[in-house]
This record gives C-alpha cells, sequence and structure tokens, in this order.
C-alpha cells in the first residue's frame, strides 16, 4: 500500500480499514463516496494469498458496481467477511507509483533517475549535476571518480580510481583503469581501458576494444575488435579496427586499417615502436615489422620489414603552361 496520494485519473483504488488497522476492502475511485476519497492510502496492485482461499474468492467476484465490471480487488472484502485478517504493508510512494500517462512515466524515470544517481554519490563518485546521469545498470567506482553532465552508463560499468568521465559520453559494459580519463563526445562499448588513458573527445571504442596502459585514442578515431598496446597512441581521425597494436606505436592522422574485403574481416598487426604515416591504407591481411616507418600517404598491400621506412607513392610532378578551366 502507499499514503499520501495526489488523484491525476480514475483508476485509484482505496484501501478502506476498520479501527484495528486490518484492510476491510479496495474501492474504485469512480465507487468511492466523498468520505472514503479523503483516505490517503492506495492499493498498489501487489497482493499475497493462500491459494486456495483465493480461488474461493475469485468465484465470488462479481460487477455490481459503477463501471459493471469485475474487480479482482474485491477479493479483499470477499475474505475479510469470511473473518480472515488482512494486514497491509506501508510503502514509499515513489517505489510503487504507477504510470497510467506519458507525463507519469517520465515523473517515474525522473524518480528512478535522482536513486541511481543518488547511489553513485554514496559511492563517493562527484558528479557536475546529478539530475543529468543516466544510470541504466550497474556501476562500481574506486576513489575520486568524477562524472560531468548527460553521461549515460549502461550495464556493467567499472570505474578505477581518479578516473574522469567527460560531458555527453556513453559507456556501456566497459571497465576503466585507474587515472584514466574519457573526454567529452565519446562512445564506449564492451571495451576495457587500461590505467592511464586519455579517451576523446569524440572517441569511439567498439565491441573487443582492448586499450593497454598509457595509450591515447584521441578525437573522431574509431576501434573496433582490436588491442592497443602500452604508450601507443592513435591521437585523431582514424579507424583501427581487427587490429593488434604493439607498445610505443604512433599512427598518424587519417591512418585506415583497411580489413574488409567485402566478404571477410583480415588482421592488421603493427609490431612495437612502429610509426605509421598520415593518410595511410593498410590492406589486411598485412604486418608491419618492429621500429618499422610507413611513409605518409601510402597504400601498403604486402608486409613492412621492421627497422625499413616503407612508402608507396607515385613521382611528384609539376605540369607546365597549365591553366585551370574556368566558368563561362
Amino acid at each position: 500500500m502507499a499514503e499520501s496520494w495526489t488523484a491525476k485519473s480514475s483508476l485509484l483504488k482505496i484501501v478502506k480499514k476498520n479501527e484495528n488497522g486490518l484492510a476491510i476492502s479496495i474501492v474504485e475511485e469512480k465507487d468511492a463516496s466523498e468520505e472514503d476519497k479523503k483516505i490517503k492510502e492506495i492499493f498498489t496492485g501487489i497482493l499475497c494469498c493462500n491459494k486456495k482461499l483465493l480461488e474461493e474468492a475469485i468465484s465470488e467476484v462479481n460487477n455490481d458496481n459503477a463501471a459493471s465490471e469485475f474487480y479482482l480487488t474485491d477479493i479483499v472484502s470477499i475474505i475479510n467477511t469470511k473473518g480472515f485478517r488482512i494486514n497491509t504493508c506501508i510503502v514509499p510512494n515513489d517505489e510503487v507509483k504507477g504510470a497510467n500517462t506519458k507525463e507519469e512515466l517520465s515523473e517515474l524515470e525522473g524518480i528512478y533517475r535522482e536513486m541511481k544517481a543518488n547511489d553513485l554519490l554514496n559511492m563517493g563518485i562527484t558528479i557536475s549535476d546529478p539530475s543529468r546521469v543516466d544510470v541504466r545498470g550497474d556501476v562500481s567506482a574506486g576513489k575520486d571518480c568524477f562524472i560531468d553532465v548527460n553521461v549515460i552508463l549502461e550495464g556493467d560499468v567499472s570505474l578505477g580510481n581518479n578516473v574522469s568521465i567527460g560531458p555527453n559520453t556513453i559507456l556501456k559494459d566497459v571497465e576503466i583503469g585507474d587515472n584514466s580519463k574519457i573526454e567529452a563526445f565519446s562512445h564506449l562499448v564492451s571495451s576495457k581501458v587500461g590505467n592511464n588513458c586519455s579517451i576523446g573527445p569524440y572517441a569511439r571504442l567498439r565491441e573487443g576494444s582492448y586499450i593497454d596502459d598509457s595509450a591515447k585514442i584521441g578525437n573522431f578515431v574509431e576501434v573496433k575488435k582490436s588491442t592497443i598496446g602500452d604508450k601507443s597512441k592513435v591521437p585523431h581521425l582514424s579507424y583501427v579496427g581487427d587490429s593488434s597494436i604493439g607498445q610505443d606505436v604512433n599512427i598518424s592522422a587519417g591512418v585506415i586499417t583497411c580489413n574488409y574485403d567485402g566478404a571477410n574481416k583480415h588482421q592488421t598487426i603493427i609490431e612495437d615502436g612502429a610509426f605509421i604515416g598520415s593518410d595511410t591504407q593498410l590492406i589486411a591481411p598485412i604486418t608491419v615489422g618492429k621500429n618499422a616507418t610507413i611513409g605518409a600517404g601510402s597504400t601498403i598491400t604486402e608486409d613492412a620489414p621492421s627497422e625499413k621506412l616503407t612508402l608507396s607513392r607515385k613521382k611528384q610532378k609539376t605540369i607546365d603552361n597549365w591553366k585551370r578551366k574556368k566558368k563561362q
């Protein structure tokens, strides 16, 4: 049962009690007298009863009411007339409040959001604005974590110590290590981020992404089903898919691991210490050796050996006496 309600619809079921505080009947609001409507206790729809007694009471339910409907709640008065005690349990309104309109559903969502935000605060997490954090799963956190506005936490989310989550970020089924920072507008799903990492802003980690300690995934970078090794960097504007990236690797702007041939996915392996120049396409399956360098603007279709520079470019040329066409 719930107390202190405010009528917004004709669907309320009022609990009437005797002088001993035992329930004697449940009355639909449309059938209630003015005196009944002064009662501030309603039925929440939860009832526990002996099966045999319930079956007997149901067989006696009739539709002698204003709506000519059969009300299951009439079993309370039927059971009462048989001499049985009917106890009630008072619970907070917010735990049992119903929703019959979109407005009421939105109100319930707000209550739930506040409850979940309070859980985070009680863990010791600092939240920029508790009214603008959505928790849609289970969250665990270490010490001194911070969550900015408009963050969505879904599924199982684990935050280490001193983790910072920037605004407008979505985390779903992720684990984030100590001292890591997730910048604004990033989207992480089914991924694991190590300690001392920097992710974003505007980064996307898709399913199966593993970012090892002290790695950096920068703005407008997408990682899918890949491992990024310790201290490796993918600073901006790149796609890394189905790849194994070693330690201390630098992947420059605009690099694409071309993992899909139209039918199957293939793996790219980049070994420790490699440097991949800007605007490079690595056509998988392919391996870039340890400490190898790939020249900017290259399309690499074969394995690149360790400790060497590999590039693929046509020789630049300048055409004399050439004139750009002009609009007529």
